[in-house]
C-alpha cells in the first residue's frame, strides 16, 4: 500500500506537525523509545528533524541480541547526526524480574507462599514489559517537561489493535498512526534509516523467542492493509477477528453514565 505522492512532503508536514504540537502546548523536550524497528526508528528521526530537545531511550528487556543491536545503532547514529538529540539506555531487565517475583510473593497465615499461577502467563507477563516501557518513557517525560511520541501504524492502531494497552499505546502524540507499515518502509528510505532496520522483520521483542508479527497476527502488514483499505485479500477475516477482539483499546472506557 502506498498511498503518498512524495515523502519529501510528506515529512516537512510531519515535522512542522510535531512542532505546531510542541509550541503550542509549551512543551520542553520530546521522549521518543526506540526498539530496532522501521517504525520506532522513523518517528525518532522524524523527532529529530524538528531541532527540538529530544529524548531517543533505548530499554533492553530481557531482548534478543539482534534487537538490542539495532536499537543501539540507531540511538548512536542519530547522536552523531543530530546535536538536538540525548541518548538514554536503561535495562528494564532487573525490574522486571523483580516484579514479578514480587507479585508472586504472597503473604498468608503460615506465612510467605509463592503463588506461580500470578506469574507465569505468557501473554500477561509480554504486556507487562510494554507498560513497564511506558512508565519509564513517561517518568523521563515528566522530570523534563517533555511528551511521549508513539510509534504505532495505521494497521497496529486502528486495524488489529495490536499493542498493549497502556503499554506502547499509552502516548502523548502519534505521528504516523495513519501510515501504513508499507509507507512507513518507505518514508524510512527517504530518512535514511539504516538498512539493517529496514530489512529487519517486524517483531515487538516482547517474547521468549523470536515470534514475529506476523507470526502472532497469521499474515503480513502488506495482506492487512489490503484488508483495511480495500477489504479484500486474504486477511479480511483476520483483520475483523482481531479488531472485534481488541475493540476495547480503541474504542473510549466504557463508563456508566447517571
Amino acid at each position: 500500500m502506498n498511498r503518498i505522492e512524495s515523502y519529501p512532503k510528506l515529512t516537512i508536514n510531519i515535522v512542522k506537525w510535531i512542532k505546531d504540537y510542541y509550541f503550542y502546548n509549551n512543551i520542553d523536550t520530546l521522549v521518543v523509545g526506540v526498539s530496532g524497528g522501521i517504525d520506532s526508528a522513523v518517528v525518532s528521526t522524524l523527532c529529530a528533524e524538528t531541532g527540538l530537545p529530544t529524548y531517543v531511550v533505548t530499554m533492553p528487556l530481557d531482548s534478543k541480541k539482534e534487537n538490542t543491536e539495532l536499537s543501539n545503532l540507531h540511538a548512536k547514529e542519530l547522536d552523531e547526526k543530530y546535536e538536538n538529540v540525548e541518548i538514554l539506555d536503561i535495562d528494564l531487565s532487573g525490574v522486571f524480574h523483580t516484579l514479578i517475583s514480587t507479585i508472586g510473593l504472597q503473604t498468608s497465615k503460615e506465612g510467605y507462599t509463592y503463588n506461580r499461577d500470578l506469574i507465569t502467563n505468557e501473554h500477561s507477563n509480554a504486556n507487562t514489559k510494554s507498560r513497564l516501557r511506558m512508565v519509564t518513557l513517561y517518568q523521563i517525560a515528566g522530570s523534563v517537561g517533555g511528551i511521549v511520541v508513539g510509534t504505532g501504524n495505521k494497521v497496529e492502531d486502528y486495524g488489529v489493535g495490536f499493542y498493549t494497552k497502556y503499554g506502547d499505546g499509552g502516548v502523548d502524540i502519534a505521528p504516523i498512526a495513519d501510515l501504513y507499515k508499507t509507507e512507513v518502509w518507505e518514508l524510512g528510505k527517504h530518512l535514511k534509516v539504516n538498512e539493517l532496520i529496514i530489512k529487519a522483520k517486524p517483531t515487538d521483542g516482547l517474547w521468549g523467542d523470536s515470534r514475529t508479527d506476523e507470526d502472532q497476527l497469521g499474515a503480513s502488514y502488506e495482506q492487512l492493509e489490503e484488508a483495511m483499505e480495500h477489504g479484500t485479500g486474504p486477511a479480511v477475516k483476520i483483520l475483523g477477528e482481531y479488531n472485534e477482539r481488541n475493540k476495547h483499546k480503541m474504542n473510549p472506557i466504557p463508563t456508566f453514565k447517571l
